[in-house]
């Protein structure tokens, strides 16, 4: 199974920059892409971003131009870089593991990291 870890998060004065990382170890065949959640207390999780295996990227209209998924070659880790941090980027930042649709859809599979918090003062 996948295990993931993430980490970097912190507090940050709003127009500062983040990096977040996620360490994935482990693997199943499935596996075709790696997305950032994030989510705030009483709001449903919300994808942020999401990069294929082939290095497709997409993003979530309130980050674009602002944030920027990555991944080393081998998939050891994956990264969020987050620019010009906004107050209302503020939550929990999720790894997940997940598969992508012959449409283009981010489907995520159950594997998550436990989380690592983001706070933007203002």
């Amino acid at each position: 199974q996948v295990q993931l870890v993430e980490s970097g998060g912190g507090l940050v004065q709003a127009g500062g920059s983040l990096r977040l990382s996620c360490a994935a170890s482990g693997s199943i065949f499935s596996i075709n892409a790696m997305g950032w959640y994030r989510q705030v207390p009483g709001k449903q999780r919300e994808l942020v971003a999401t990069i294929t295996s082939g290095g497709t990227t997409n993003y979530t209209d309130s980050v674009k131009g602002r944030f920027t998924i990555s991944r080393d070659t081998a998939w050891n880790t994956v990264y969020l870089q987050m620019n010009s941090l906004k107050s209302e980027d503020t939550a929990v930042y999720y790894c997940n593991a997940g598969q992508i649709s012959y449409s283009g859809s981010y489907y995520p599979r159950d594997y998550w990291g436990q989380g690592t918090q983001v706070t933007v003062s203002s």
